[in-house]
């Protein structure tokens, strides 16, 4: 009786938490600054779509969604290729050759991003990679390749090792293999962990920050700030500027979100 009142009482509490921020900023988009102030939780004495039409018109949002875009759909690919074969051939090594790589790929979990933030910085201008989408792209992928790895190694070790050993007898080769038998059967990992890190990069501001200083450059999360002034914010640009840079998430987890739930449970349940 005690768990599940406390239990209720727990959930009730975190659902309030999302909800009345989320209102602000939903209900935010068609007030004016000084609604907002004095009513935030108030539905808007008149709907519309001004803040839209100002943002569309003068926040100069165009190119940096085109940017995060940019910068989110390659990291994200190219951290799945890299860490699918990483993990692949991590899963297929039962030597004390595949648990060191996989120790010292997970040991990149316990290491904050923030620590590497000088190093990262002076590497980059050396290699003039500043500026540029390029050095965002690599980034990302170094920073995002350990939780990729450990995930998906996870997962290729649950699949049935009778389909590989199968695979050897008819003469396939390990690369033939991972791509005709290893990923076709890693589509729900490979999409969940797709979302997963899609959302780290497209919200990612600490690297954008540090690298990015040409306007030009400069990603959706970084062009927030801009919205903010050092005397007065303008709240309703701010959150009208929020609600069009999650419509890409959103999206993608209505698109994906068979695959999202399929790479969850993957793996839950051994026959």
């Amino acid at each position: 009786m005690f768990y599940n009142v406390s239990r209720r009482v727990l959930l009730a509490i975190f659902a309030i938490a999302v909800i009345v921020p989320s209102s602000i900023v939903v209900l935010g988009t068609f007030k004016k600054d000084i609604e907002i102030y004095t009513k935030p939780l108030a539905f808007p004495k008149h709907w519309s779509l001004t803040n839209f039409h100002n943002l569309i018109n003068q926040g100069n949002v165009f190119v940096p969604f085109k940017n995060s875009l940019i910068v989110a759909f390659f990291s994200v690919f190219f951290t799945l290729l890299i860490a699918s074969m990483a993990a692949f051939a991590i899963s297929r090594m039962i030597t004390v050759t595949g648990k060191v790589l996989f120790l010292l790929f997970s040991l990149g979990l316990a290491i904050p991003g923030q620590v590497n933030i000088i190093p990262i910085y002076l590497l980059f201008v050396k290699l003039h990679l500043t500026n540029s989408l390029v050095g965002l792209i690599l980034v990302n992928i170094a920073i995002t390749l350990p939780i990729s790895i450990f995930i998906l190694t996870t997962f290729f070790r649950d699949l049935p090792k009778e389909m590989f050993e199968v695979a050897g007898i008819d003469g396939a080769g390990l690369f033939r293999t991972y791509r005709s038998i290893a990923l076709p059967l890693s589509r729900p990992a490979m999409g969940a962990t797709g979302i997963f890190l899609f959302v780290i990069c497209w919200n990612d501001l600490l690297y954008p920050l540090m690298l990015i200083t040409q306007s030009d450059k400069k990603t959706l999360p970084l062009t927030l700030i801009d919205f903010r002034g050092e005397y007065a914010t303008s709240y309703s640009m701010l959150f009208t500027a929020i609600m069009v840079a999650s419509v890409p998430m959103v999206l993608m987890y209505i698109f994906m979100q068979k695959s999202f739930v399929a790479g969850l449970t993957a793996g839950a349940v051994k026959g």
